[in-house]
């Protein structure tokens, strides 16, 4: 019998909504923080599949989430195509040589990087419940193509956006590529046992609506199309965080089961305008759990209550911080289970 989570994923609403959290594995978490201690940094973490595995089952293990997300990063599928990637303390992750100093054709692939994610995704599944939902993702063509083309995060994606405009067809190549290793990538976790699977699209709001469609929306459609077909069964959530009045669209013509709303989005209105019985997964301010007090519990009901008559997962507008109390989180979940 499939779990809450994954019965809301494919169209069935329950009664009490399924919880997971974006980031729900990570910092604000002293068991976390104990074993990063031990094991050195982020990408040791992230390529050792015990130690991978034990921190996508600590948040299952401390709070019951519905959902366990594999423990990883959007920047595996760079470092795969061969992209150096290093985590800087205090200065997130860099990526070298970027796109605008050479060639995607000058990495040399190494997809054997991508074995130890498997392997994550094969020790959790032993670890959790049939009831806990296993959760695999991979970043978005757009997402991942602006880390690839500046090296780093950024506030605009101005560089990126730049390259697109002109050279179009050079970053067409360049989301293509990233476009057909994610499908490898996402394929190999289901079949590992992954039996839902997010696109992470965190820099979709950054684009202009004719640049939406094209390095958004036809990336997306293009990957949940072949999941599609080679496993049917498996839910595709998307997130294209910041979309705006463009949701209705991308939920439209991407073919995604789901659709994961930031904290941006009124809930009223996603709900009135996204296609009818379309499952969604959101969008709880995730400051809001850190701030705590009298308004979470008001927040998440707002939240409930805009979704009651669709499946509805609930989750942040984005991930958990850092500096989020154990207390608040374990309130949120008396909030949403009652």
């Amino acid at each position: 019998m499939p779990g809450p989570l994954l019965e809301t994923l494919k169209g069935n609403r329950q009664e009490i909504a399924p919880v997971w959290l974006m980031r729900q594995a990570g910092r604000y978490l002293p068991e976390y923080r104990e074993l990063r201690a031990q094991k050195g940094g982020f990408l040791a973490l992230v390529y050792d599949s015990d130690a991978a595995a034990e921190i996508t089952v600590q948040p299952i293990k401390r709070f019951g989430f519905d959902g366990a997300i594999l423990f990883s990063d959007i920047l595996i599928v760079p470092h795969a195509m061969g992209q150096g990637l290093e985590f800087l303390a205090g200065e997130g992750p860099k990526l070298s040589p970027t796109l605008l100093e050479t060639q995607l054709e000058s990495f040399t692939a190494q997809f054997d990087r991508f074995d130890p994610i498997y392997e994550t995704v094969r020790k959790t599944r032993t670890q959790i419940s049939d009831q806990v939902t296993m959760l695999g993702f991979a970043g978005s063509p757009w997402t991942v193509a602006t880390y690839m083309v500046a090296g780093e995060g950024s506030k605009d994606q101005g560089k990126t956006r730049l390259l697109a405009y002109q050279d179009p067809k050079r970053f067409q190549a360049i989301c293509d590529a990233i476009a057909d290793v994610s499908i490898t990538y996402l394929r190999g976790q289901i079949d590992a046992g992954a039996e839902a699977v997010q696109l992470f699209d965190s820099w979709a709001g950054s684009l202009a609506p004719n640049e939406f469609e094209r390095w958004v929306i036809a990336p997306n459609a293009k990957i949940t199309a072949a999941i599609k077909e080679s496993h049917p069964d498996t839910p595709v959530i998307g997130f294209p965080k910041g979309a705006g009045e463009k949701l209705p669209s991308y939920a439209r013509e991407t073919g995604v089961d789901a659709v994961g709303l930031d904290e941006s989005l009124d809930p009223d209105w996603a709900n009135a305008q996204l296609p009818e019985g379309m499952p969604v997964q959101g969008n709880l301010d995730p400051l809001l759990v850190e701030a705590g007090g009298d308004m979470l519990g008001k927040r998440v009901k707002t939240v409930l209550k805009a979704f009651e008559d669709r499946p509805h997962v609930f989750n942040l507008g984005h991930g958990i911080g850092q500096f989020t109390p154990i207390e608040h989180v374990e309130t949120l979940l008396k909030a949403v289970r009652g």
